[in-house]
Formats: structure tokens, sequence, C-alpha cells
């Protein structure tokens, strides 16, 4: 269990959008543009997924947002406050989303990242996931992977 965790609410999209700034302006510079996790409506997004926050000493730290699909759990956004990175909560929010894919009977988690975040891809690969597709949508090049789950990740 991660300490701080619950449901996020829409009265958390603007510190959503903070945390998720704080998150990926990195990138803007590496890229070129604001990834696609800085454009996005919070408020929108949480109200039509599944979203959970981490919130320590009243103040976002941790995001994850899901989509469920048919046959699928889509991993939309993980963010980690830079000051929280490397503490193993990032692999802890991925470890919420294998449990709620698998608590909705779905065996495969997917996600994806900026082509140019390739740390990233590494950490994803680290944890199993595998590259499936690669193309731009929105003209930002992103790379897809996949993980396949069982019972034995709860």
């Amino acid at each position: 269990m991660i300490a701080g965790l619950r449901r996020a609410t829409a009265v958390d999209a603007t510190r959503v959008a903070a945390l998720v700034d704080r998150s990926y302006g990195h990138y803007v510079a590496r890229i070129g543009q604001k990834p696609y996790p800085m454009t996005v409506d919070y408020a929108e997004a949480i109200q039509a997924m599944r979203g959970f926050v981490v919130e320590r000493e009243h103040r976002l730290v941790g995001f994850l947002l899901l989509e469920a699909t048919r046959d699928h759990m889509m991993v939309e956004n993980v963010a980690i406050d830079p000051g929280h990175q490397g503490t193993g909560m990032g692999r802890a929010l991925m470890e919420l989303a294998e449990a709620e894919a698998l608590g909705a009977g779905l065996t495969e988690l997917r996600l994806y990242t900026h082509q140019m975040m390739t740390e990233n891809q590494a950490i994803y690969r680290r944890l199993g996931y595998v590259e499936y597709e690669r193309k731009v949508v929105g003209g930002r090049p992103r790379v897809y992977m996949c993980k396949t789950l069982s019972r034995r990740h709860v």
C-alpha cells in the first residue's frame, strides 16, 4: 500500500496538472514541445477514467490515470514529483495499475511514451513491458508498450 494514496476527484484537477508540469517540464526542451500529458484537461480525464493520487503533507506527489478498454487496461499517465522520483513510488503505482487491470478481468496492461523519452522506455522494459508499435499521434512520435499479466502479479 502506498502512503497517501487515494482516488482522484475533480477537485484534484488543478493540482494534478501542476504535478504533471513538474514531472514532465524538463522534456519540453528535449522534444521541442510540451509532452502530451502536459496538454490534458485533467478535470475531464479524471471524470472519464480511473485516477489515483498520492498526497503527502498536503501536496500531490504522484498520479496515475488508467483507462479500461474491452481487452486491456491503458496507463494514460503516471507522474511522480521530481523530489519523489527514485523512491519506488512510480513502481508502486505501476503495480497498482496491474492490480486494477486484473481486478477488471483484464490480462494486458498497455502504455505509451514519447519516442525521445528513452529513459522511460528503459524503465518500462525493466518492468517487463515490450514494444509493440510506434506511431505519430497529434504530432508526437509515440512508442507503445504492453505487458501480459497473470494472477501472480497481484
